[in-house]
Order: C-alpha cells, then structure tokens, then sequence
C-alpha cells in the first residue's frame, strides 16, 4: 500500500519564505517599540510643556496671548481639533 502526500504544493514553504516571514515581523516587532518610545517621549515632552505654561503668571500668559484655560488646548492642538 502506498500513501500519498496530503500536502498541497501551495502549503509547502521554503526555508526562504519562512525567513522572510520572521524578517518582516521582526521589523514590525522592533517598528512597535520604536513607535511607543516616540509616543512617550512626546507625552513627557508635552506635559512640561503645560507644567511650565501653568507656572507663568496671568501677565506671561497674556503676553503670550494665552489665557490659562487654553494652555492645554494650545500645547495638544495638533493631535484634535475642537
């Protein structure tokens, strides 16, 4: 009795496509850190940005056309739109 194989040609990879396939999900891996670590350090940025708007006086605030419940209106502006 001989068996035939159950594997289609389509199902079967090579060494080259398993390796490619690894590649591209090592890069989307290291692509994810890379982005959270942007994305934390422009939070961090961003939040002494208002820590050091909120230090100023009513009168820096004006001089710089603010009024101090639109500091983080002005600090975020670029991420929505209100």
């Amino acid at each position: 009795m001989t068996y035939q194989s159950t594997a289609h040609p389509a199902h079967t990879f090579s060494l080259t496509d398993t390796l490619r396939r690894a590649g591209a999900g090592l890069r989307r891996f290291f692509a994810g850190i890379g982005h959270g670590i942007m994305t934390g350090s422009t939070a961090h940025h961003r939040y002494e940005q208002v820590q050091r708007l909120q230090a100023k006086s009513d009168a820096e605030l004006a001089d710089l056309g603010l009024k101090r419940d639109e500091i983080v209106h002005h600090v975020f502006k670029d991420l929505y739109y209100i």
